[in-house]
C-alpha cells in the first residue's frame, strides 16, 4: 500500500440552510479516501464501532480503499453534530469521540512501507503514533483544526516537526501562528516544519506557499452549496492523491494539485455528507479541472507600453 490515511470514520448529525441531516457517513478521513480514490486508492487506518452499517463500509470498498487498516471495537462510532448558520463556519454542537477516544491506531504491515502518508484531522498523538509505524514516506501531509490548536498544542507541533506540508483553513492558520494575517501565517508555519503549507480559504479559494513561492487558486464557481462539512478533507484527497499519482512534489506540479483538491471539495458541498462525490463521474472530474484552467489563464500584457507608464517612469 503506498497512499495511507490516519483519521476518523465517523457518524455526522448537520443542519445547514439546506436542510438538516441525522447520522449521516462524515469524518476526515472518509472524505478524504473517497477524493483521493479518483487518482489512487488508500489505506485507511481508522476505528468505527459496533453501530457503524455495512452500507457505509461498501461505500468505501466501491471506491476501491483499502480497510486493512480499519478496526471495528466494541462501542460506538465518533460521532459529530454541527450546525452552519454562515456557509464558512460550522458550529460545533456535540461530539462524542467514542470508541475514537481510546483508540490506539495499528499499522497493517503492509501499510508500513507507504510512500506517501495523510495524517488527517485527529488527535495529533494519534498521528504522530502512527507516523513512527511507516519507514520511510516520501511525502507526508497533515490538517488539524481550532480544538487541537487549543487543547494539545505542544502535541501539535511535535507532530508539525515532522510533515512536508500542511492544509489548514485560514482562521485556524492565524490561531495557530498568532498572526492577524494569512501571509504571515504561512511564514511563521513554514519555519515550524513543514515546506509547503496550503491555506484554505473556502469561497476565496486557497494560498499555496513555500519559502520562496506564492500560488494563489480561486475556488470553484457554485451557485448552490448544501453541506460544506468534508470540504476541506475532500480538498487534501485531491490534492495529496494527485501528488502521490504523479510522484512529482515540485512546486509546479503542487499548482495542478490545489486545482484537483478545490475541483474534488467542489463536488462534495453541492450535497449532504459524500452523496454528491460518490455520485462523481470521473468525466466530471476532467471537465471541472479544464473549466477552472479556462477561468484563471490571465494572459500578461506588457504595462511599459502604456503611455501612463512613459509619464510614471
Amino acid at each position: 500500500m503506498e497512499l495511507v490515511v490516519i483519521g476518523s470514520v465517523a457518524y455526522d448529525s448537520l443542519e445547514t440552510p439546506a436542510g438538516v441531516r441525522e447520522k449521516v457517513l462524515g469524518g476526515s478521513a472518509c472524505y478524504f479516501s473517497i477524493s483521493a480514490s479518483f487518482f489512487d486508492p488508500p489505506g485507511l487506518v481508522a476505528v468505527i464501532g459496533e453501530d457503524f452499517d455495512d452500507s457505509c463500509i461498501r461505500i468505501l470498498e466501491k471506491h476501491e480503499v483499502d480497510l486493512s487498516g480499519l478496526e471495528k471495537t466494541k462501542g460506538k462510532t465518533f460521532h459529530w453534530k454541527g450546525k452552519y448558520e454562515d456557509l464558512n463556519e460550522a458550529i460545533t454542537l456535540r461530539t462524542d469521540l467514542n470508541v475514537l477516544e481510546t483508540f490506539d491506531p495499528k499499522v497493517p504491515k503492509e501499510y508500513s512501507e507507504a510512500t506517501s502518508v495523510f495524517l488527517a484531522n485527529i488527535d495529533p498523538e494519534l498521528q504522530t503514533r502512527v507516523l513512527e509505524q511507516i519507514e520511510a514516506p516520501q511525502l507526508v501531509a497533515c490538517d488539524t483544526m481550532n480544538f487541537w490548536i487549543t487543547t494539545k498544542r505542544p502535541e501539535l507541533m511535535k507532530t508539525l516537526s515532522k510533515v512536508n506540508i500542511l492544509l489548514i483553513n485560514d482562521a485556524e492558520a492565524m490561531q495557530l501562528s498568532e498572526q492577524d494575517n494569512v501571509f504571515k501565517a504561512g511564514e511563521w508555519i513554514l519555519k515550524q516544519g513543514p515546506h509547503t503549507v496550503v491555506i484554505k480559504r473556502g469561497e476565496f479559494g486557497s494560498l499555496l506557499m513555500q519559502k520562496n513561492d506564492i500560488f494563489i487558486f480561486p475556488a470553484y464557481p457554485l451557485t448552490q452549496v448544501k453541506d460544506p462539512t468534508g470540504a476541506g478533507d475532500a480538498f487534501a484527497g485531491g490534492f495529496v492523491g494527485y501528488l502521490h499519482a504523479t510522484g512529482d512534489h515540485s512546486f509546479e506540479n503542487m499548482k495542478t494539485a490545489v486545482a484537483l483538491g478545490t475541483v474534488m471539495a467542489s463536488f462534495t458541498v453541492e450535497d449532504f455528507s459524500v452523496d454528491r462525490i460518490t455520485k462523481t463521474a470521473y468525466a466530471e472530474v476532467e471537465n471541472r479541472y479544464k473549466k477552472l484552467i479556462e477561468y484563471t489563464n490571465l494572459k500578461p500584457v506588457n504595462l511599459a507600453t502604456l503611455k501612463r507608464a512613459a509619464k510614471l517612469s
